[in-house]
């Protein structure tokens, strides 16, 4: 008879503390599995993404819905498809935007469990699903060639921050990010007198040419739409 004793790799449910490391070890091997397979890349891709970040709190009539809206809409009519959080807010406005050009633009949600924000809005065509801000992030990098970030709260400050802050490091390269509104300039002028008026300094000057602060809607359609000519070059199926 089989002596279950014998293994001597096997670990008893009765060890608490070499069952957390079993249970560690497993956790950061996933990881490293997710962050190798993240290094695969087409060759060429199909289509060119923009995500657009912005509140869920505002509402249909309220500032910037309209206004993304048809940033979204303006898009859509380049042949981009349009990626949000899929929630409420200026997403919905953005996912409205692209589901209103026929064509085939995708509405894409990334959508996450809030609160505040029970299900994806109606005018996301593609949706994905997440449990935590920090998988969900990580979509959003995936699969988008370029950010526009709208008004917004805590949530959109994050997402932006958090694309800022992998263009300044490197994984993000020539990917536009581009801040919509009045809320924005002031911000970075307070992060770049803070950040720079130490010593030493705790960025660097050139960090702060990441992010592009446009005026309205129309100034950061023109940013993507250069950006997006330059792309098509680039992306253009080769022939024969």
């Amino acid at each position: 008879m089989h002596d279950p004793k014998a293994n001597s790799n096997a670990i008893s449910l009765a060890d608490e503390e070499a069952v957390k490391k079993v249970l560690v070890d497993s956790v950061f091997g996933l990881w490293d599995v997710v962050n190798n397979l993240t290094r695969l890349r087409p060759s060429k891709k199909e289509r060119y993404r923009v995500s657009i970040f912005g509140s869920a709190r505002l509402q249909t009539d309220d500032f910037g819905y309209e206004d993304t809206k048809r940033v979204a809409a303006a898009l859509a009519a380049m042949g981009c498809d349009i990626v949000t959080g899929g929630g409420p807010g200026l997403m919905q406005a953005a996912n409205e935007g692209a589901a209103s050009v026929p064509g085939g633009a995708k509405s894409i949600g990334i959508g996450i469990e809030l609160p505040f924000e029970q299900s994806l809005n109606a005018f996301v065509s593609d949706a994905f699903e997440h449990r935590t801000f920090f998988t969900r992030l990580h979509q959003f990098v995936l699969q988008s060639d370029a950010f526009i970030v709208a008004p917004g709260g805590i949530g959109t400050v994050l997402e932006m921050t958090m694309i800022w802050q992998l263009l300044q490091v490197g994984h993000l390269q020539d990917s536009p990010l581009i801040l919509v509104g009045k809320m924005w300039p002031g911000m970075i002028e307070w992060a770049q007198k803070s950040m720079l008026g130490t010593q030493p300094p705790l960025a660097s000057s050139k960090d702060f040419q990441l992010p592009y602060c446009a005026p309205d809607g129309d100034a950061a359609i023109a940013r993507i739409r250069e950006h997006h000519a330059r792309w098509m070059k680039e992306n253009k199926p080769s022939v024969g």
